[in-house]
């Protein structure tokens, strides 16, 4: 293993240094899952003072936290459903999220185009959009418009004519789900807390009166069993929560409806979607057109699931079934199969409600404390994540006071944390903090475009990578040929983001498989080598890491039927 790299707390070389100190640690929490919802405990947990540790079994946010539709929206669809309580909250949070990590999270106008024997009507879409406004306490200049069809049309060309009535506009905001997993990840780390990926809770461990005190955790690299003991353990696995649950023996009462949504990425180039826009199709789902990156993206499905949890994909009936929806509010776009650069398909954890459709189960969150002390989260929303978190720490330290424990621990204080990389000045010094580093990233060498592309999606920490231009250079861009501006990201994600294989690194820290699969394909051969050398990999590994990589490549193409 390499010895030329700053040691940091969240550097993928130092991911069995970590895993040993849990073991040595007298840890308040230990918090299973690191997806948006075990980050936000963790976040939340260290900032009370407590002692946190978190352990995935896959990377952070390999699960539901990197495959959902990428917007922390305010839940429009739940005022529909009559969750009035669920729509003020997640529209309050969502502002939060805005102010605490501006380059994770980007306000983007939506349009709801209003046609004639449609599931909206005009008058009814203006009282609702009224309400959601008023409950999800939005920003004066984001309050919702109402279009007229010749100016729903000027925004958005591509739209079906036929019975358009006008629209609705307004405000939901637009994310990368998994860099802010990660960057709320790392501010718990850079907080204190311990994080380590690929580490699965083999077993969890009971004291003699039957009470959890902490899990044996297998580190997936190296295979090694580390027992891991805290006065607390909780179970934020998402989807795999029930598991969890069963190895504890205390699966009973609600349990969760895993749910499938797909998405379809196309170039804009065949799509050239102007505008973002959310519609019912003819079997009342409600799917978003979004434009990303010079791509559009499509989805999403909602289908009862019950596969292989870890690896959900795209089947031909989700594909033709996202095609036809598209091709229904699209008509002029005649979209075909060949015209799918790449998809992804992600499971939605809910509790589970009989009788219920996939699309009216109610996204709201529960706790679940057994009778040896072990606490599960299931369901919510990726918005909600802050507050969840703020609901599943309080539940633990009241358990904790129960047992004498938590002397001297508050309340929540993250309403105004900002995430790592998010001291911008807010939402409103972000574009003059954008400016300024801009010149920094091309003093360093970078295009202007890669400089601003840096800055806008590392925010506060782009001046770390422009300062990684001068080792990787001499290092990686020689031997490797690999392009300034993807070796400074992909140093920075080992050292800083705990990028431990190619797909955490071209998936989860860039979104480049999702949204330009055809960069993934171009430089895989030199990125690969590049980090076996970083990592010090075997060539079973170098090996192998390249073999799921080409599978994560065929499954967001490929499409098996159901």
């Amino acid at each position: 293993m390499n010895t030329d790299t700053k040691e940091t707390a969240f550097a993928a070389q130092n991911r069995e240094l970590r895993l040993e100190e849990m073991t040595r640690m007298e840890l308040d929490l230990l918090v299973i899952g690191g997806g948006i919802t075990g980050a936000g405990i963790a976040l939340d947990a260290v900032t009370r003072g407590l002692r946190v540790a978190v352990v995935e079994m896959q990377d952070f946010a390999a699960g539901t936290s990197s495959r959902s539709t990428k917007l922390v929206h305010g839940g429009l669809r739940y005022l529909k459903q009559l969750e009035i309580n669920v729509v003020a909250e997640v529209g309050k949070e969502r502002a939060i999220v805005y102010e605490n990590g501006p380059h994770v999270t980007t306000p983007e106008w939506m349009l709801l185009p209003l046609y004639k024997g449609g599931t909206f009507g005009k008058f009814s879409t203006s009282i609702g959009l009224r309400v959601y406004d008023f409950l999800a306490g939005v920003k004066r200049q984001e309050r919702r418009k109402m279009l007229s069809a010749e100016e729903a049309l000027r925004r958005e060309p591509l739209l079906k004519r036929d019975g358009l009535k006008g629209g609705g506009y307004y405000v939901e905001y637009r994310t990368d789900d998994a860099r802010l997993t990660i960057e709320v990840m790392k501010r718990a780390v850079e907080l204190g807390a311990l994080a380590v990926n690929y580490a699965k809770v083999d077993n969890l461990l009971y004291n003699s009166g039957g009470v959890v005190e902490g899990a044996a955790v297998r580190d997936m690299i190296s295979d090694k069993t580390y027992d891991v003991r805290a006065a607390k353990v909780i179970n934020a696995t998402g989807p795999w929560v029930d598991e969890l649950r069963e190895k504890d023996g205390s699966k009973q009462g609600k349990t969760l409806r895993l749910t499938k949504g797909v998405h379809l990425v196309f170039d804009g180039k065949r799509f050239p979607l102007k505008q973002a826009v959310y519609f019912d199709t003819p079997d009342g789902r409600m799917v978003f057109a979004i434009p990303r990156e010079g791509k559009t993206y499509f989805g999403t499905t909602d289908t009862n699931y019950k596969g292989d949890t870890a690896t959900p994909v795209m089947t031909m009936e989700d594909r033709d079934y996202l095609l036809q929806a598209a091709n229904f509010m699209f008509p002029q776009m005649k979209l075909v199969v060949a015209d799918v650069e790449s998809s992804w398909a992600g499971l939605r954890p809910l509790i589970q409600q009989e009788g219920k459709s996939p699309s009216e189960i109610s996204r709201r969150d529960e706790i679940f404390v057994s009778n040896s002390g072990f606490i599960s989260i299931a369901g919510g929303k990726l918005t909600g994540y802050r507050k969840m978190a703020e609901t599943v720490v309080d539940k633990a330290v009241e358990l904790l006071r129960k047992d004498g424990g938590a002397i001297g621990i508050g309340r929540s204080d993250t309403k105004e944390l900002r995430m790592s990389g998010g001291d911008t000045g807010g939402s409103a010094g972000f574009a003059a903090y954008v400016a300024a580093q801009v010149k920094k990233g091309m003093a360093a060498g970078l295009k202007e475009s890669e400089a601003r592309m840096i800055a806008e999606k590392y925010g506060s920490n782009a001046e770390k990578l422009y300062a990684l231009a001068d080792a990787v250079t001499a290092k990686w861009a020689t031997s490797h040929k690999l392009p300034l501006v993807l070796a400074v990201q992909l140093r920075y994600s080992m050292e800083a983001e705990m990028t431990v294989k190619p797909e955490d690194f071209f998936i989860r820290r860039t979104g480049d498989l999702f949204f330009r699969i055809g960069e993934v394909r171009k430089w895989k051969g030199a990125v690969i080598p590049a980090m076996a050398q970083q990592l010090g990999w075997t060539a079973e590994q170098q090996a192998q890491y390249s073999k799921d990589l080409e599978r994560k490549l065929a499954e967001a193409v490929e499409a098996p039927k159901q």
